[in-house]
């Protein structure tokens, strides 16, 4: 007869902890600004810490100042503050969905032509990722120099558009 004792209870139901740690590491963010034939326009120096996009956009460009107004500008919804505080020509921001409820057809199909026209800025994001710079973990010490071999990144990409 089998005897039911806590010890034998305890192995099997209590799981050990292992002794793994994990390191923290520095969150880094900068700002790309892309055209439509997936050049870069503007790529600012990294931003240490956990940057929203749009802090981010307001730190760099000042919204007193009217850089945007002849171009037709394309967010994503990181920039959500963008249409009530800048000068543009045009402005495309995706709808977002309210809380508890789902979009509209006709809403999802106005997001989803605007993704097919803001396509080429991702494909000039995921042109600097090629390099490999911004897709593997860092492991340069010297963020100076990391912002400088990113913006030689994205100069190679834009002489490989050029040509």
């Amino acid at each position: 007869m089998a005897r039911n004792n806590k010890r034998n209870d305890r192995r099997t139901t209590t799981p050990k902890k292992s002794g793994i740690a994990v390191k923290k590491m520095t969150t880094l963010k900068e700002l790309v600004i892309a055209f439509k034939n997936k050049s870069i326009g503007f790529l600012s120096r990294f931003q240490p810490g956990k940057n929203h996009d749009y802090a981010l956009l307001k730190k760099l460009f000042s919204p007193d100042k009217e850089r945007f107004k002849r171009f037709d500008v394309r967010l994503d919804l990181g920039f959500l503050g963008f249409a009530k505080a800048y000068r543009y020509k045009c402005c495309f921001l995706p709808i977002k969905k309210p809380k508890g409820q789902e979009l509209t057809d006709e809403q999802r199909a106005i997001n989803k032509e605007q993704a097919r026209k803001r396509i080429g800025v991702e494909h000039a994001i995921g042109g600097l990722k090629r390099y490999r710079l911004l897709s593997d973990r860092l492991r340069m010490h010297d963020l100076e120099r990391y912002n400088d071999i990113l913006g030689v990144c994205a100069g190679l990409l834009n002489f490989y558009l050029s040509y």
